[in-house]
């Protein structure tokens, strides 16, 4: 039986959440409208709006609501950019952290330029989409709005590739990234394949013009190694490589980073990756890059081998979260950068307290894990200057940001 619920306010993870206690939480619902909700299995579902709010939008998307991908398409722009913001404030608050938070940007640009597209197999028919929310069922899709156009052809391949795989009968991954020059595919979950099979994905990675397409990593045919462009310098990916999500995103990221750099000299990069800050920074100062990833390492010097007119400039691979850097290693720098994955970076902000680096360039994709280090570095002697949003996963609840401490 459907229930009749008051809307209060859009959680953190976009959600209409009632006043009620407990709080009821409606997805897709928005503040001050008067829902009809059911619960079926443990979740949520809107059923009817009986009195909708005058900020409510069409959404642009024809899966919306069922594909998981984006949880808010049906709010006015503005009231969304706001929403976004103020997770950033409120998180930051919860931490007991005082601080300036600067207008978000809108860093959607031209759209993602990777997607992992799932592909299953049901009553004989393959499927090629997204996840439900909260959901292992698959949403097939003919077209996704968000995508940069340069992966016009990303859908096609993936269910080329879904349906020559078809008699391994296994749920497969396939990772999906807009390099320069064309498309790069890695394919995840088949297992091993027969010779005859493997033959078959060359012809059609050469059919759909693929840059390159890998299994698991592993090399099936390359018409050219895939590269992106950081600054001046052209990259090669590594495959299944991390890339930011848009190219408007990492242009924003890396310009912040840039600006709260200006007049160091001597940087370390921290989870580098293949380079996005490092080869930036590289222009003006001298860094020294460090990532787990090995192969993202291997990326990057080459690229530093290919590219002319940087200033000196090091990448080495180190586990920082078994290996933080030590003070002794944070001596005569000038800024310290870190972009970690959404864990954080916890180790290494215990070991910055501990040395004399005067100023740490934060980039988190993650506001909690994010408010953690923050707390850490600010209990430790560190000044906040300001935290900047990015947005560039636009109708989703997830957002980048961009810090600046100083001793």
């Amino acid at each position: 039986m459907a229930e009749r619920i008051t809307i209060d306010h859009v959680g953190h993870r976009g959600d209409g959440v009632s006043s009620d206690h407990p709080p009821v939480y409606v997805p897709f619902a928005l503040p001050g409208e008067i829902v009809e909700a059911e619960s079926r299995e443990g979740k949520c579902r809107l059923a009817k709006i009986d009195q909708p709010s005058p900020e409510r939008i069409d959404p642009f998307c024809i899966y919306f609501t069922r594909c998981g991908g984006c949880a808010i398409q049906h709010w006015q722009p503005t009231r969304y950019q706001a929403w976004k913001r103020q997770i950033v404030i409120d998180t930051l608050a919860q931490a007991k952290i005082d601080c300036t938070v600067a207008p978000l940007v809108d860093a959607h640009g031209a759209g993602r330029r990777r997607v992992t597209l799932h592909a299953r197999y049901k009553d004989g028919e393959t499927q090629v989409g997204f996840a439900e929310a909260a959901s292992h069922a698959i949403v097939a899709i003919d077209s996704c709005p968000i995508l940069d156009p340069a992966l016009s052809g990303a859908l096609n391949a993936a269910r080329a590739i879904a349906e020559l795989l078809k008699p391994m009968a296994k749920p497969l991954d396939v990772q999906v990234t807009a390099a320069d020059n064309g498309l790069d595919i890695d394919v995840r979950g088949s297992g091993p394949i027969s010779t005859a099979l493997i033959s078959k994905l060359s012809a059609l990675s050469t059919e759909h013009k693929l840059a390159r397409l890998t299994r698991h990593g592993e090399l099936v045919l390359m018409r050219a190694p895939p590269v992106v462009t950081m600054g001046t310098a052209s990259v090669a990916l590594p495959p299944g490589s991390f890339l930011q999500a848009t190219a408007a995103g990492e242009d924003a990221l890396a310009a912040l980073v840039l600006q709260h750099c200006k007049g160091a000299k001597t940087i370390l990069d921290l989870f580098c990756g293949i380079g996005p800050f490092a080869l930036r920074l590289a222009a003006k100062a001298k860094v020294h890059a460090f990532d787990s990833d090995a192969k993202a390492i291997a990326s990057l010097q080459q690229a530093i081998k290919d590219t002319k007119g940087l200033k000196p400039i090091k990448a080495e691979a180190r586990d920082l979260f078994r290996r933080p850097l030590v003070a002794q290693e944070l001596r005569d720098i000038d800024a310290v950068v870190f972009d970690p994955p959404r864990a954080g970076a916890q180790a290494q902000a215990e070991r910055l307290i501990a040395s004399k680096v005067p100023m740490v360039i934060a980039v988190s994709c993650n506001v909690q894990t994010f408010a953690r280090d923050a707390k850490i570095l600010i209990d430790g002697g560190y000044k906040l200057h300001g935290v900047t949003p990015v947005d560039q996963f636009r109708h989703t609840p997830h957002i980048e940001l961009v810090a600046r401490f100083t001793r």
